[in-house]
């Protein structure tokens, strides 16, 4: 969506820089204002004009504040130890993903991830997905361990996208969480979109996107409760935000007010999060398939240990 500010400029700018006239104008840091000069996009009377031209009264001023979309990252072929293929067939492929591995190659992440794995493998997707998230349908969070689809061929593809769209997936996964939630089973449905003040981070908000979740305790312990939960929705950071806003973050997960002390007596990380079962209607067969992965070492270690204050 175009933002174009456009503005006579007024006597008390006259003589002004442009990065100075703009930062005052519109709000912007001087090195905001340089960039989008540099870009190209500030006119005056319909001419480019640089981030040290001068501006004279009156003169028609032409700001584009619409973000330049980021170049798509390359997918880099990467092999990634521990991560295993638990399925796999002419249609697609399941993958149970390590910790700090993303899903696809995104601006900003130089790691590891399940698309760059699988072409290190050798593994042919055909989908008419982005080419740096060719076949995702889904994603984990790099540092959330779990079940992950992708789809191999085009119709995989369109029918799986369709299938987490109309929420027909079974996406099950464990967390342990600070303290114990009461009721011990219940369904947060609360909007969630950007948080107001951390551009990487999320929170239920107003406008934010519809987003459903279920939880079950399962097991009580000290200071803390493992929960299953049921998506049904699948927003990012989605088990985290709703989690936190019960005031019951996930152990590990300083960035949404876990309790670092607690996460460091367990030996925790990351986010104690695991995407424990997945199922779906298979798009070639019809049939339901059903998967489960087990728990990864650095989750049971701190896991062992919470028990272990029972003893």
């Amino acid at each position: 969506m175009s933002d174009t500010r456009s503005l006579p400029v007024p006597d008390g700018l006259a003589g002004e820089r442009v990065d100075a006239a703009l930062a005052r104008l519109l709000g912007l840091s001087r090195t905001r204002a340089a960039e989008l000069a540099a870009d190209g996009a500030v006119r005056v009377d319909g001419r480019e004009v640089g981030k040290s031209d001068r501006l004279a009264a009156g003169a028609w001023l032409e700001v584009d504040l619409t973000p330049a979309a980021p170049p798509p990252a390359a997918v880099v072929p990467e092999p990634v130890p521990g991560m295993r293929i638990v399925h796999d067939d002419d249609d697609l492929v399941v993958v149970d993903k390590p910790v700090g591995v993303a899903a696809h190659p995104s601006p900003g992440w130089t790691g590891p991830t399940v698309v760059g794995a699988l072409a290190a493998a050798g593994y042919r997707i055909s989908t008419s997905g982005a080419a740096e998230r060719q076949g995702v349908v889904h994603r984990l969070d790099a540092n959330t361990t779990g079940l992950m689809v992708v789809a191999k061929s085009e119709h995989a593809y369109t029918v799986l996208k369709r299938a987490f769209k109309e929420r027909t997936v079974e996406k099950v996964y464990h967390a342990l969480v600070q303290g114990h939630p009461a009721p011990t089973t219940g369904t947060i449905d609360a909007p969630i979109g950007r948080h107001p003040s951390s551009d990487w981070k999320f929170a239920v908000v107003a406008d934010g996107k519809p987003s459903v979740t279920h939880y079950e305790v399962l097991e009580m312990l000290p200071g803390a409760s493992l929960v299953e939960v049921h998506l049904e929705t699948g927003r990012t950071h989605q088990i985290r935000v709703h989690m936190a806003a019960l005031r019951h973050a996930l152990v590990g997960d300083l960035t949404y007010g876990a309790d670092p002390s607690l996460a460091a007596r367990l030996g925790v990380q990351r986010q104690w999060l695991h995407a424990v079962r997945l199922g779906f209607e298979h798009p070639g067969t019809g049939q339901w398939l059903e998967l489960e992965s087990d728990y990864p070492q650095d989750l049971v270690v701190g896991l062992e240990r919470l028990r272990a204050a029972y003893a």
